[in-house]
């Protein structure tokens, strides 16, 4: 008796337990009205399967309450059953769903083929009745394999407390008998396909091939239609949809079908993955824009610029206003990275008119209550200027502002002047072109001056006359390795100049000329002392994404020591659009580079004009693993010293030359105990409080080996500190 009626209760609330999906624009890819991310991510994921997609007036109507039809076939797709549907189109199960019906045959499948919904005991199906979030999980824990026996004999709480248990009705709910939403609906089935089965398997292992990843770009391939891993592998998508590019950067499973094409991309659990704005970074730490702090460590798997690397390399390139999504574990330990939140721009808006959103629209897809930030800062529309260009991000819903822009002289496209989709200007520097520069580049040839307009990303959105406009070169960035990178946003540029090797380390401005591109060490801009407690640079406010640079190593303000770091301290200061100053650079106004390390001297004798001498090399190591020299010195300084040497270039007759202008050896402040320091930026010896280089190295005397900060406060609770110009160059340890 007992089975009887719950056999009973059981094929009423599958009766009422059908999901639609209605008529619907087939590559609607944003919803306007949708902006809670848990559910777009759940909704695009299931787009893409075909499980659901949104109405043909772009909306995705997340509130609205679902039907047994409906229901019906997207359990038929979230099992994988289309390729089935013909052998249930011309049958008759239920006399309330004939043949004509447009959900018969999806129905039938269920029903029949599939054994997992039933009608009601008056003998009907009932397609066009509302679901309820109970009857919905028992559909789906059905799809699992789960039974009477192995739930209990109670509906809905039994089957509800089943599903809570093992996640599926994860950010869902738990009132078995409320209707259920297309919002709900998404979430629930994306659960389903995280879910293992009753009997232990994985649900994605029975619909295909399950690979786990990580989401470099949905929007690969020509046609944009397929699926880029951070391999660089690319699978094409099986329902030919477009990606809204809402699970970029996304850790996950890529689902492929038996033909190797992508069925969907399943992201890991809500929580694992967070889009974040960078406020500031080291080898170990991401500090967001809202102040959350995120543990990481050096060999952290990462994505940047096409490859998968690690956080060591990449670090030392981001800077703040840089978006990254992180995937983390139960801890909260960041265990992946991927660099800018998302796959490059596809599109891009010039606004042409001050506080102008004209064309967000388009780009944004509708979608609304977005933020707004200019060069990495939080602004207004009232921030917008003549010449930005505006991106959007989906991941974090916000509008990306750049006012960078250079001027080159044009000198080549690929593949036609009609439609570049790279340009190329002298001295060999080539961008990416976004479609909607097509127009504006169309009207320069080669050899024309022309100023460009970037996105955040470094992509080419549009160009202008390079004279009788405001559309002035204002582009800078950092020289590391030959390459430069933008000071605003992510993008790296290879550039062919001698200046390159010449001005490694440096801040420079970017151009070209007639000769090529032109790299122009920064110095001068606003000036001023900078009240590092006041967060003023003379008089002036600092911007909250403001960038600082000290010998050609990024640091921040939490790391300058509190006071004041006097005028000739400063070699650069920029003032942004806000009037801020968003660009500081800090060392010597003599362009040399500035090394800090443990010196190695070695003596050998050399026979010349005027006899036999000795010879002193000397090679410094550094703790970032680098050795510089070796260089002839003279007497002072010996082999276990601790030195700051300057290295400078000189031009000789054949080209030019690396040098030693400068060697001294470091202040030695002995045996300092841990509770001198205040955090990691700042120690105070005999009244004086000295500053902490960004990455100040660690030597540990007894081992031989070099190491971190925290690293060093561990091992040993007194250390040598190795200073000049007021900051610590370098620190020893030793165990007792």
């Amino acid at each position: 008796m007992k089975q009887r009626i719950f056999a009973l209760l059981l094929a009423v609330c599958m009766a009422s337990s059908l999901l639609a999906v209605p008529a619907a624009a087939a590559d609607t890819v944003r919803f306007s009205d949708v902006s809670d991310q848990d559910t777009a991510v759940a909704v695009e994921t299931l787009r893409l399967m075909g499980v659901l997609d949104g109405y043909g007036d772009g909306s995705f109507r997340p509130s609205a309450q679902l039907n047994r039809a409906q229901f019906c076939k997207m359990a038929v797709y979230a099992m994988n059953g289309e390729s089935e549907l013909g052998l249930y189109r011309t049958v008759t199960v239920f006399p309330d769903v004939k043949p004509s019906h447009w959900a018969s045959a999806y129905i039938n499948m269920a029903a029949k083929g599939k054994n997992v919904i039933s009608g009601y005991p008056d003998g009907k199906f009932h397609p066009e009745r509302t679901v309820t979030l109970g009857q919905a999980a028992t559909i789906l824990l059905r799809l699992l394999g789960y039974k009477d026996e192995n739930v209990g004999g109670v509906w809905p709480d039994s089957y509800m407390a089943v599903a809570a248990t093992i996640g599926l009705t994860d950010g869902v709910g738990d009132n078995g008998n409320a209707p259920l939403t297309r919002s709900q609906a998404a979430k629930l089935f994306l659960n389903l396909l995280r879910a293992e089965k009753q009997d232990g398997s994985k649900y994605l292992a029975s619909l295909g091939t399950a690979r786990d990843t990580v989401l470099a770009s949905s929007a690969a391939g020509n046609d944009g239609k397929s699926f880029k891993t951070a391999d660089g592998s690319e699978f094409a998508l099986a329902s030919g949809k477009t990606p809204s590019g809402i699970l970029n950067g996304r850790k996950g499973t890529l689902l492929l079908n038996k033909n190797g094409k992508a069925v969907t991309f399943v992201p890991d659990a809500a929580g694992s993955n967070r889009t974040v704005t960078i406020a500031s970074c080291t080898a170990t730490q991401i500090t967001d824009t809202s102040g959350v702090k995120y543990t990481l460590k050096s060999d952290t798997a990462t994505y940047y610029n096409g490859t998968e690397t690690t956080w060591a390399a990449v670090f030392a390139w981001l800077h703040a206003g840089n978006t990254v999504t992180l995937s983390l574990d139960s801890s909260g330990a960041v265990t992946y990275v991927f660099v800018g939140g998302g796959s490059k721009a596809e599109a891009a808006v010039i606004i042409y008119e001050n506080g102008s959103s004209v064309g967000f629209d388009a780009i944004t897809g509708g979608v609304t209550g977005y933020s707004i930030y200019k060069n990495g800062s939080s602004a207004g529309l009232g921030d917008l200027r003549k010449y930005d260009v505006a991106t959007y991000s989906s991941a974090t819903n916000s509008i990306r502002v750049c006012d960078t822009r250079v001027t080159v002289y044009y000198e080549g496209c690929e593949p036609s002047p009609r439609e570049p989709s790279s340009i190329t200007v002298l001295g060999g520097m080539k961008l990416t072109a976004l479609p909607t520069a097509a127009e504006s580049l169309s009207k320069f040839k080669p050899g024309d001056q022309m100023t460009l307009l970037l996105t955040e990303d470094g992509q080419v959105a549009g160009a202008v006359e390079a004279s009788g406009t405001s559309a002035r070169g204002n582009a800078v960035g950092i020289v590391r390795d030959g390459t430069v990178q933008f000071l605003c946003g992510t993008a790296k540029l290879e550039v062919r100049s001698s200046q390159a090797a010449e001005l490694d380390g440096q801040i420079v401005r970017i151009s070209s000329n007639q000769s090529g591109v032109t790299l122009s060490r920064l110095i001068g801009g606003t000036g001023g002392d900078l009240d590092v407690d006041a967060k003023k640079l003379g008089g002036k406010a600092l911007a909250e994404s403001v960038l600082i640079f000290e010998n050609g190593k990024e640091t921040t303000l939490d790391q300058l020591t509190s006071g004041v770091i006097p005028s000739n301290e400063i070699l650069y200061a920029r003032t942004n659009w806000a009037g801020k100053v968003d660009l500081i650079v800090l060392g010597s106004t003599s362009g040399d580079t500035v090394y800090y390390g443990k010196a190695d001297v070695t003596e050998s004798t050399k026979t010349g004009e005027l006899g036999t001498y000795k010879v002193r090399t000397l090679q410094v190591i550094c703790g970032d693993g680098k050795t510089v020299g070796p260089y002839e010195i003279g007497s002072g300084i010996n082999t276990g010293d601790y030195v700051a040497v300057t290295i400078g270039t000189r031009k000789i007759e054949d080209g030019t030359e690396k040098y030693v202008s400068s060697l001294t050896k470091l202040t030695e402040l002995k045996n300092i105990p841990n509770s001198a320091w205040s955090g990691s930026s700042a120690v105070t010896v005999g009244g004086r409080t000295y500053r902490v280089s960004a990455d100040v190295p660690c030597y540990n005397k007894d081992t031989g080996t070099w190491m971190t900060l925290s690293e060093a406060h561990a091992y040993a609770s007194v250390s040598n500190l190795y200073v000049k110009d007021g900051t610590v160059r370098v620190v020893e340890v030793k165990h007792g």
